[in-house]
């Protein structure tokens, strides 16, 4: 059975700039259905995955994932005709009614939300087949949940889905068992834990539903003691593990709801003005951002706290966009409330693609196998011909091919040593946010100014952000407090954990203010090349870890194919890229 999973809305932003079409730019932000994506399923194993934004070169977009269907197909060898079901990872038919009484959203209905829009799209870009027969829109928390679930490996576990907002709900909380998913609580859209976050975003200056990452990296150079009673007075929390947010009753007009300008201007009576997108980071607005991050930290861990011990059940799994948060994640995982905590790699709507179509697999198929996922390696991948063709056709690098995959690292760790900050660029690309080691710049761990080297003349971003390290996984217990039979749980890049006391000072790099690190470990069995680099700057420094961030630079997507891999190597003045079984350097 062939299903396709699609996540996006591709009219939202069109529509409320229509709307409104006078707003700032960052207010067209708040909408939903970014981040489009397809994923192929073949009898419930992932064939492909890719998020449109890879290809368009659009980040985050949310336009109808045409480019990554064909990409599916064209992956898989099949035609359009060959799919049984496509899955959409929002469900707006049975919220209809509740959209009528004011005009602004009966229209929103109709040209963004209403499913057969998207049977429309599928029918506009490969006509010919029968999609209203096979279309079947899934409960956008249903998706998450299913994400992570079907992925993780365990018989049976709680899930717990937090992100801005669904057709409803911006938290569930299920039971699952087998194919088996019940919703045991949730929080209404209104209450948005995920969009309150998302305000202080946009509060601090940067961009809603875009930079949420960014206040999780300022956070640990603020002081959470300063303002964590005040941003905690926005949320009550219930004794049946739920929780209010009664501050978004502030936004009392369709203006202020579409912008959050009544939560603003509530913000700015209790905390002062609001920072500017280009202005002084203030310490200020780090306490701030410190306090909002452990206000999260907070409600996150009384709903988990509160249904660990109602069901009894030893394991979580996580999803939604709120489960991107590394430091939350990090808090959860050594609050010891489960035994295994299982966070979906790709937590965002890209992977709500990947969640709908499992979802449409296992209430079909209740028996179909759900292992668990090693790494997301889902997205394309090119061959050494064709690489080496396209290196031959520049005039603007020199090319040092080597004969094995054993010089070549040995090669590579050796400018890694040196200093030399590198773009690496190996087989498939991954499905998600993060660069796992098909995708990446990579660097040495130790030295004192790497970070900021790196931040600033290569990624030109800002410089309070962390990198995280990439370790040899039978390595991580030794420098990171990980717990020994545990290191698959940190394979993705998305628990924040302490830095052993005894490397803080020798792992300059990766080793953040407050002592911590987004850990990655690696195995030769989820990717190989990647592995045997680790190795060889490990013969060469006598560390088994380096540097790992995503291969691109501010405002740009994650590179995918070889020809954005060069150009943005000489753009980003990377001292090489290691690509294939090659070694790219500029002619200038």
């Amino acid at each position: 059975m062939n299903i396709m999973g699609l996540s996006g809305f591709d009219n939202a932003v069109t529509f409320k700039r229509r709307h409104f079409p006078d707003l700032e730019k960052r207010a067209y932000r708040i909408a939903q259905g970014f981040d489009s994506a397809a994923v192929l399923l073949r009898d419930g194993a992932v064939q492909f995955g890719i998020a449109e934004e890879r290809i368009l070169r659009e980040k985050a977009t949310g336009a109808f994932p045409v480019q990554s269907i064909k990409a599916c197909l064209a992956h898989s060898g099949i035609k359009a005709g060959d799919i049984d079901f496509v899955a959409h990872a929002f469900n707006y038919g049975p919220h209809k009614a509740g959209l009528q009484e004011e005009a602004y959203y009966r229209a929103q209905y109709d040209e963004v939300y209403d499913p057969a829009l998207q049977v429309r799209r599928l029918e506009e870009h490969f006509p010919g087949v029968d999609w209203a027969s096979r279309f079947v829109p899934v409960p956008h928390h249903l998706a998450h949940a299913a994400s992570a679930f079907y992925q993780s490996g365990f018989a049976e576990s709680l899930v717990f889905v937090s992100d801005g907002m669904g057709e409803t709900d911006s938290m569930t909380v299920f039971t699952a068992k087998g194919a088996d998913l019940k919703l045991i609580a949730s929080v209404p859209a209104f209450h948005s834990l995920g969009v309150l976050y998302s305000a202080f975003t946009l509060y601090l200056g940067f961009d809603f539903n875009m930079d949420e990452y960014k206040v999780m990296g300022l956070a640990p150079f603020g002081d959470k003691r300063k303002y964590f009673n005040q941003v905690m007075e926005l949320v009550r929390l219930k004794d049946d593990g739920t929780y209010a947010i009664p501050l978004f009753a502030q936004n009392k007009t369709l203006l202020e709801r579409e912008t959050h300008a009544g939560v603003i201007q509530a913000l700015v009576d209790k905390f002062g003005p609001v920072r500017t997108p280009e202005g002084e980071m203030t310490q200020h607005y780090k306490d701030l951002a410190a306090a909002v991050q452990a206000v999260l930290q907070t409600v996150q861990l009384h709903v988990l706290r509160h249904f660990a011990n109602s069901t009894g059940l030893e394991r979580v799994c996580m999803a939604g966009g709120v489960s991107l948060n590394c430091t939350a994640n990090g808090i959860i995982k050594r609050s010891r409330l489960f035994k295994d905590v299982f966070v979906q790699p790709a937590s965002g709507d890209d992977g709500a693609a990947l969640g709908a179509a499992l979802y449409v697999q296992h209430t079909r198929k209740p028996d179909t196998p759900a292992p668990r996922i090693a790494a997301p390696l889902w997205g394309p991948e090119y061959g050494h011909d064709e690489i080496e063709t396209l290196l031959n056709s520049r005039t603007d690098i020199n090319v040092q091919r080597f004969d094995s995959f054993d010089a070549l690292t040995a090669a590579t760790a050796e400018r890694l040593e040196r200093g030399e900050i590198l773009g690496w660029f190996q087989g498939r690309m991954e499905f998600g946010p993060r660069a796992l080691g098909c995708r990446s710049i990579i660097a040495d761990p130790r030295p004192n100014d790497m970070r900021n080297r790196v931040n600033m003349l290569i990624k030109k971003r800002e410089g309070f952000r962390p990198f995280a390290p990439a370790v040899i996984a039978e390595r991580a217990t030794e420098y990171f407090e990980i717990d020994a039979g545990d290191e698959e749980t940190f394979s993705h890049m998305l628990f924040v954990l302490p830095v052993r006391p005894a490397y803080r000072d020798k792992l300059h790099a990766i080793t953040h203010i407050d002592g911590t690190a987004r850990v990655q470990t690696v195995t030769r069995e989820t990717n190989q090349r990647f592995y045997d680099l680790l190795k060889a700057f490990e013969v060469k420094s006598g560390v088994p870890m380096v540097l790992n961030t995503s291969f691109n630079v501010r405002g740009q997507p994650i590179v995918c194919t070889p020809t954005e891999a060069v150009d943005t190597f000489l753009s980003a003045g990377l001292f090489a890229l290691v690509i294939d079984n090659f070694i790219v350097t500029a002619k200038k």
